[in-house]
């Protein structure tokens, strides 16, 4: 089960310590049989992990679970994420709301810093509005900001789920295959954007990624799936 606990605020990195760390202890995941098995990882704030291996072969599963929409196998997941902003996740199929504008679909993630008993139907409050804004406008969708989603590209589509997800200020950002479907200067804007937030709040980053290169230019750690087994790069424990 995923333990989770109410917390606050930016991570100093000088100040961190296990209890702010995502623990993935004996852990397998998969459906009626493992994918993968005996995962034991853990993963400190400000971290930035790709996930590597072929088609198939479980990272969106791992990372599903990690999300906490997968039960794990066996094992635990441990962190002391907030309930309802800690965790950002960018699906493949990027789950937007298709018949709604792009400014209220990343509205849904800025209202996920409200109190859970915030109104839903009252407006954001004017800080949220303006990091809207700031959002669309770091990823170049400010002139499709009254626009429906459903007339988008596939790679303005992506960039509105990325920002989305971005405004949240989540803890840790999991995001699966989040830069597909873009050009290389969208590419690089949405780069710049997402280490901003990292930064800025000690975020931990965890993403699926085919592209080796791109993997190896965002990531600090490297995960590799082979034979049912998670291999870091580096580990000499292994």
């Amino acid at each position: 089960m995923v333990g989770e606990g109410e917390s606050s605020g930016s991570v100093d990195a000088t100040h961190i310590d296990d209890s702010q760390a995502l623990v993935l202890q004996d852990l397998s995941v998969g459906y009626n049989q493992p994918l993968i098995s005996n995962i034991n990882k853990k993963i400190m704030p400000g971290e930035s992990i790709a996930i590597l291996g072929p088609s198939g072969i479980g990272k969106t599963t791992l990372l599903r679970t990690i999300a906490g929409l997968i039960r794990p196998l066996s094992g635990t997941i441990s962190h002391d994420y907030p309930d309802r902003s800690g965790i950002g996740y960018i699906p493949q199929r990027l789950g937007l709301v298709r018949h709604s504008t792009v400014r209220s679909n990343i509205s849904i993630g800025a209202r996920s810093r409200c109190s859970k008993w915030y109104p839903a139907l009252f407006p954001l409050p004017s800080e949220l509005k303006n990091d809207v804004d700031s959002a669309m406008e770091s990823l170049n969708i400010m002139d499709l900001a009254d626009e429906p989603v459903r007339i988008l590209s596939g790679g303005q589509q992506r960039r509105v789920a990325i920002a989305r997800t971005l405004i949240q200020k989540p803890r840790i950002i999991l995001a699966d295959e989040f830069l597909g479907e873009l050009d290389k200067d969208n590419v690089k804007s949405i780069i710049e954007a997402t280490r901003k937030v990292v930064d800025d709040i000690g975020a931990t980053l965890i993403m699926v990624e085919h592209h080796e290169e791109r993997a190896i230019e965002m990531a600090d750690r490297i995960w590799r799936i082979k034979d049912n087994q998670l291999f870091e790069e580096g580990d000499l424990n292994q």
